[in-house]
């Protein structure tokens, strides 16, 4: 691996069971129950407030952790099986490739997909409507909120399971596309790409869907192109980011804010009481091709989470920018990594993220400047789609659009994802 996860060492002999050598079939769940009890004592960030529980009425240490965590307000940390994260991380994925949203009509559509994923080979992109799929009605499923339902239409997320798509659009006739789910690496960079303004400057736009490993690559290239085609103003479309390692988030902010802030805090992590000599100062860093943005609009939604929100709260003393969309997560809190006889790996909270400025509180998440729904019936680079014609408005005249759009009723979209939901995190790294 290009970057590892850190993995801390605890001096307690209960621990011998998840060494990182022992082989997986030495590790019971029973053990890993333990492990995990005493890594929450000490680690967790907010072990003081955790219910207290007897670990051995709990079978593994999926169930120990769901019954220690501080449920005010930690919904993030989690037990991973091991080979699961890691390939997570990598950016191997298996499936369609395809993130699946109800439109303002509550029609299914295409709302996100990757590069080289099967059906983008098929030319599938987003904003396709889905009539069907095997069948099955989607949208219907969709709008009952029927999770069995869905997983029963797509089948198991295995390589190999093929589905039947129905496509609808606008003036065409249906598209019918069989396909077979198949692994992959996916692109964490969704689309960059460069928009003429009024005014004649022009803007870049990024649309980052993950901070993985791929990523400090793919972010290499697009602010190339943005620093080859002389970008200052930058739309930053976090949608759907919800989140990955801290350093790449850390990487993206530096890239915008330029060379001069590398003395300056981009992020802080605070650890528990126990755990002070622990916390640590991520400042920004030197790129090769500093923007120095002087206007940014970022485009952000519930998805919006973790290291894509430590992105805006590091970036908030040194640039004032503006935000488009839904209110994001509203996780200021990131996480060490045990993992445990390379069968399990455990990520509890184990610090909060704070800027140059102490402000990292942001449970509740970063509210808007312009609400605008994400519409998923054009595509990303489409002056059509609300939140980036909004974004462009901003951009050439300094304002959003009149008050008769921002009274309007706002409905949160229905996603479906295909990517595991513990992904809403920052994990820490070190090179």
């Amino acid at each position: 691996m290009k970057k590892l996860i850190i993995v801390l060492s605890i001096i307690l002999s209960i621990f011998s069971s998840c060494k990182k050598d022992d082989p997986v079939p030495g590790v019971t769940p029973e053990m890993a129950r333990d492990t995990l009890y005493f890594i929450m004592k000490d680690w967790y960030y907010w072990y003081n407030l955790m219910p207290s529980v007897t670990r051995g009425n709990y079978a593994d240490p999926y169930t120990l952790l769901d019954a220690m965590r501080y449920k005010e307000l930690d919904r993030w940390s989690f037990v991973a099986d091991y080979d699961e994260f890691m390939a997570e991380m990598r950016g191997e994925f298996v499936g369609h490739g395809i993130r699946i949203g109800l439109d303002n009509s509550n029609k299914a559509r295409i709302a996100m997909i990757y590069k080289n994923s099967p059906l983008y080979t098929s030319k599938v992109r987003r904003g396709w409507m889905i009539k069907t799929v095997n069948g099955y009605d989607l949208s219907a499923i969709m709008l009952a909120g029927n999770s069995d339902a869905y997983d029963e239409a797509l089948g198991p997320g295995n390589e190999g399971v093929t589905n039947v798509f129905v496509f609808a659009r606008d003036g065409k006739a249906d598209t019918t596309i069989t396909s077979a789910k198949k692994k992959f690496i996916i692109n964490s960079v969704l689309l960059y790409d460069t928009i003429k303004l009024s005014s004649g400057i022009i803007a870049g736009h990024l649309v980052l869907e993950s901070f993985i490993e791929p990523t400090d690559d793919e972010l290499q290239v697009a602010f190339a192109f943005f620093k080859n085609n002389n970008v200052k103003d930058i739309i930053l479309d976090l949608r759907y980011n919800t989140g990955g390692f801290l350093d790449a988030s850390q990487l993206l902010a530096s890239y915008i804010a330029g060379n001069g802030f590398t003395t300056t805090t981009y992020a802080r992590l605070d650890y528990n009481n126990k755990r002070q000599d622990y916390n640590q100062t991520y400042p920004f860093v030197t790129t090769q091709y500093p923007i120095a943005a002087t206007k940014l609009v970022v485009i952000t939604t519930r998805s919006t989470a973790s290291a894509s929100e430590a992105v805006m709260n590091g970036l908030s003393p040194i640039i004032n920018f503006v935000s488009v969309g839904d209110t994001t997560n509203g996780k200021p809190t990131g996480m060490n990594g045990w993992e445990c006889g390379k069968k399990y790996f455990f990520w509890p909270i184990t610090f909060k993220i704070v800027n140059s400025s102490n402000e990292g509180d942001y449970f509740d998440g970063f509210p808007p400047d312009k609400i605008a729904i994400d519409d998923i019936t054009h595509d990303f680079d489409s002056r059509d789609e609300e939140c980036l014609n909004e974004a462009i408005r901003f951009l050439e005249t300094g304002s959003f659009s009149g008050p008769g759009k921002s009274i309007r009723s706002f409905t949160r979209s229905v996603h479906y994802s295909e990517k595991p939901s513990w992904m809403n995190n920052t994990f820490v790294l070190k090179k």
